[in-house]
């Protein structure tokens, strides 16, 4: 296919399918009718916008059926450039509801609703029936002109958002859906979103493969244990150090009081993971192969992040890929 380049055969050996497309352009190729395919439309961690990565999300197809993982900024417009139809994503899976793995979200929705979707979506995850809803709000400026012109299911009889725990929380016929807590998220007893938001990993065993998304997390026994075997092992992965230089020479960091600044260096290193906590997880793990995303802006605009993979590899002899949106497995 025009603009498509293969993979080398060892990744071919590990996963179904492994070909990289460059980011921005469409691919036309039908949906393979069976197997299982992982599309990282998002690439980008953080909530800074730039213009070669969108925002997190991950495009799980098996046997032609559509699973969402997160729905950063421009997820819709990604499944559309490689090559989906975005009105069949039934299943919607957020890791936790932080804007670069939500921002998306509402877009979904209303593309569906707008292209005439009967058929329920679900979307599963902590705290989402809250998004949810306020998706749903935020749209029904929206929905009542269009109301006007025609339009007349509400858009909460499409949109359904369920609120999970640790376990199974999803199966069909294509997928067994499998959670647990991860460790980003530390808050303080009683403050406002204690209780309330909680951030998950996710399992997806196919018929033929399993994947695993960490979502952000830092170190945690349990994402090792929920990834024991892998076939992939989708896992963000970043460095404190060059988030911090980044704020000091765009000038964020000064504008920080000394307690933000701890806070922010303690988040950083706690409750997400550096390529060694990712080479020691997967390697633990027993997983084939590992791909790196979210990766966060650096000091470096040109950055090939090429320094993760080295020291991942200091403790895992598998494959290491470092994503860019629209790869395909």
């Amino acid at each position: 296919m025009n603009g498509i380049v293969s993979w080398p055969r060892t990744v071919l050996l590990c996963l179904a399918l492994a070909t990289l497309a460059q980011p921005g352009q469409a691919q036309t190729a039908a949906t393979p009718a069976s197997g299982t395919i992982v599309v990282t439309l998002g690439t980008r961690g953080g909530p800074l916008p730039t213009g070669d990565r969108a925002q997190s999300s991950n495009l799980l197809v098996v046997n032609g059926t559509l699973y969402l993982i997160d729905a950063g900024d421009g997820a819709t417009r990604r499944i559309v450039e490689a090559g989906y139809d975005f009105k069949k994503i039934g299943k919607i899976f957020i890791t936790h509801p932080h804007s670069d793995h939500t921002n998306g979200l509402a877009t979904q929705l209303a593309s569906e609703w707008e292209y005439q979707r009967r058929d329920p979506v679900d979307i599963y995850g902590g705290g989402v029936e809250r998004l949810v809803a306020g998706a749903i709000d935020y749209l029904t400026a929206n929905a009542e002109i269009r109301w006007a012109e025609g339009k007349q299911v509400p858009m909460a009889e499409i949109f359904h958002g369920h609120d999970i725990a640790a376990g199974r929380v999803y199966h069909d016929e294509n997928v067994t859906v499998t959670a647990v807590e991860n460790t980003h998220f530390h808050f303080p007893t009683g403050s406002p979103p204690f209780g309330k938001y909680h951030s998950f990993a996710y399992r997806f065993d196919t018929p033929g493969r399993s994947v695993v998304f960490t979502g952000d997390t830092g170190p945690s026994t349990a994402v090792t244990e929920l990834a024991k075997g892998a076939d992939l092992l989708v896992t963000e992965v970043g460095n404190p150090d060059d988030v911090v230089e980044l704020y000091k020479r765009n000038g964020i960091w000064q504008t920080k009081t000394p307690a933000e600044q701890e806070g922010f260096v303690r988040h950083m290193k706690e409750e997400h993971v550096t390529p060694e906590d990712v080479g020691r997880m997967a390697a633990t793990a027993g997983v084939k192969t590992v791909v790196m995303t979210h990766l966060g802006p650096t000091f470096d605009p040109k950055d090939d992040y090429q320094r993760y993979v080295d020291e991942a590899k200091k403790y895992f002899s598998g494959t290491i890929v470092l994503a860019k949106d629209l790869m395909r497995f």
